[in-house]
């Protein structure tokens, strides 16, 4: 007879509690590192990769590339999350990791087109496809891991804490710029210092493999092998079952993918190309916000396990809605401290929707399926929205010029989103192993 995975996790000694905490969040806050820079560094990659006399076409094209990681995360979340359902979840977060380290530090490496032309950009592209596709088993392989190991009435804040991580990986990408282009003259960091942050992925990546290998697979992962060895093809189990499921956490997760890379992908560019702050004031007044982000995401995950994830993704919604004007109008007011407040702002409806919604989309699937069903429907909603939005966000203040256009395009997400969460089901303290597919119902 087998033990429950829910037993097994509940008696998990601390250290070793820590340990799978360390070894999910190392993962998260390299991928989001590596994001992280290359959004902090549009203007120069705009200037080095897209040359062109007008600079919004220069940015745009930029983030056009910054888009493309986020349209190969389907795929990359297919690839993984099958492989992770058939073989584990402890391999495709070793795969994954070591992939988006190698990407990052060769981005470095680059040449610019001034010395090799057209091949400069579609080199850049190509590495930005690699970073999309390692990440998109990445950004679900880490929650499921979590939650596989978590005790049942502590899913939600264990998930959050490897959420959390990704704002403080994007806080220590923008300090890491900070101080690379403070500590040397501005022709220097243009010329070649940028380059410095790309290079410091290949040690965090080393560390980060190293304390994966220390850990287990998952108990949940490891009774279903025990229960079903000739289960069914995860892929087809997924499309097959739980099609309405996988439409759900897509609409869902488009807020938080939209929210999330508008705050750290989209308001260090917009401060200084549209608000005309410098580009120190917009990185420390984005770390301060991403500071209190994950705090309060983490928070959020806590209040999570006390009321459920329906009211917290309800609630996270309808501040959105209500939020998403007026902290545009204080971060475009070009005042540094009003900039700080209104990214704050803006990250309380993204953390309140995202203390239920970053464990539901994980809670909602089967163990059998969980990392396919999952990693499709997140990574198509986080490529579709997520990726897109610096690039819709610039060419809405472009098309209309307002600065406080994207604000709008944040409001009608968040309606999306809080119609759809009425209709989901409550999934705190689900048993893990009979999720409630489709068919079932």
């Amino acid at each position: 007879m087998s033990v429950r995975p829910d037993v097994i996790s509940t008696t998990t000694s601390r250290p070793a509690q820590r340990k799978i905490l360390l070894a999910a969040s190392i993962g998260q806050f390299v991928e989001f590192y590596d994001f992280a820079v290359y959004g902090f560094s549009i203007v120069i990659i705009a200037a080095f990769y897209f040359p062109s006399g007008d600079p919004v076409i220069g940015v745009l094209s930029a983030f056009a590339v910054y888009g493309v990681a986020f349209v190969v995360r389907p795929l990359g979340g297919l690839f993984f999350g099958s492989l992770g359902d058939r073989i584990g979840r402890k391999t495709i977060l070793t795969i994954s990791l070591l992939t988006i380290g190698v990407a990052t530090t060769l981005i470095g490496f680059l040449p610019t087109y001034e010395q090799v032309g057209v091949l400069a950009p579609i080199l850049l592209v190509a590495l930005r496809l690699v970073q999309g596709f390692s990440a998109g088993g990445e950004a679900v392989g880490a929650p499921s891991f979590v939650l596989e190991h978590a005790p049942r009435e502590r899913r939600a804040s264990w998930i959050n804490v490897t959420i959390a991580t990704t704002a403080l990986s994007s806080v220590a990408a923008a300090l890491v710029v900070a101080a690379v282009s403070g500590a040397m003259s501005d022709a220097a960091f243009q010329e070649w210092g940028w380059r410095i942050p790309f290079f410091l992925a290949a040690p965090m990546s080393i560390i980060g493999l190293y304390i994966r290998s220390k850990t287990e697979e998952t108990p949940a992962f490891k009774e279903l092998e025990a229960m079903a060895a000739d289960r069914p093809a995860p892929v087809k189990a997924a499309f097959a079952s739980q099609k309405r499921r996988m439409l759900q956490v897509f609409l869902i997760m488009s807020l938080p993918a939209l929210g999330y890379y508008v705050l750290v992908g989209y308001f260090v560019t917009y401060m200084q190309s549209v608000i005309h702050i410098d580009r120190g004031q917009a990185l420390i007044s984005n770390s301060v916000a991403l500071l209190g982000y994950a705090v309060m995401m983490y928070l959020g995950g806590r209040l999570s396990d006390r009321v459920g994830r329906k009211k917290m993704m309800i609630a996270g919604a309808i501040g959105m809605v209500l939020l998403a004007w007026p902290a545009f109008l204080l971060v475009g007011s070009g005042e540094f401290g009003l900039a700080i407040v209104g990214q704050l702002l803006l990250s309380v409806p993204i953390c309140v929707f995202g203390g239920g919604s970053f464990t539901f989309y994980v809670e909602l699937f089967p163990t059998a399926t969980r990392l396919t069903g999952a990693a499709v429907s997140y990574n198509l909603s986080y490529g579709l929205f997520g990726g897109t939005g610096p690039l819709i966000a610039t060419a809405l203040v472009a098309a209309s010029g307002s600065a406080i256009s994207p604000a709008f395009y944040l409001i009608a997400i968040g309606v999306v989103a809080g119609i759809t969460a009425l209709f989901v089901p409550e999934t705190r303290g689900r048993d893990l192993m009979n999720a409630v597919t489709d068919d079932a119902r």
